[in-house]
């Protein structure tokens, strides 16, 4: 598998699945066993979506919504946007977060077709500072399996992964690159960036 379709998959594992948010957790602390169940959930869902046989249409609606529940979108969309996000008004914000969660369903969901016939298994899981670490295996047709690793935390009082990477491929490093690199074909404009992205992936 070459790094370019790993770099795909990376996407499209994190467009399935960036929202961990379960139930609250008010009443209960993230530990090792909410941080695996809220992964074991989050690969459920992508597993089934994966072999469901609907078309790219309903499988991106899909993704959408799995993204939306399983991840903390806040957080990921915030970091995309890095120093700029500074000077962006609440309204940009809230626009460029709405934009951005839809951006990576069709960005990643589009190559759905490279985990047809795949599955994701989790591993292990250990704490990390005030996070939890679940590390996944995905097993790709005919490629070589390839770690997985969520980052989930519950400081927004649910458990929701807020990072995931791939032999190394960081998300929210990668979607930061790549916002940026839209914000400055556009001069710096956020409002022309949040245009552009609807468009984008």
């Amino acid at each position: 598998m070459t790094n370019f379709t790993r770099r795909q998959a990376t996407g499209f594992v994190a467009a399935a699945v960036a929202g961990f948010a379960l139930a609250p957790s008010a009443a209960m602390a993230l530990n090792e066993a909410s941080a695996k169940k809220l992964v074991d959930a989050l690969v459920d869902e992508i597993n089934k979506t994966i072999a469901s046989g609907k078309s790219e249409q309903g499988m991106y609606k899909d993704f959408e919504r799995i993204f939306a529940k399983y991840s903390d979108t806040s957080y990921i969309a915030a970091y995309a946007m890095g120093n700029d996000g500074r000077r962006a008004s609440g309204a940009q914000k809230k626009a460029f977060s709405r934009e951005f969660q839809k951006y990576i369903s069709r960005k990643y969901g589009s190559r759905f077709r490279e985990f047809i016939g795949g599955r994701l298994e989790v591993n292990s899981v250990r704490p990390v500072k005030s996070w939890y670490e679940v590390k996944t295996t995905a097993f790709l047709r005919g490629e070589s399996p390839f770690t997985v690793t969520f980052l989930v935390s519950d400081r927004t009082g649910r458990d929701k992964f807020f990072n995931m990477f791939i032999e190394g491929i960081n998300l929210l490093l990668t979607e930061r690159t790549e916002v940026g690199a839209l914000i400055d074909r556009r001069g710096g404009n956020i409002d022309q960036m949040i245009a552009d992205l609807k468009k984008a992936g």
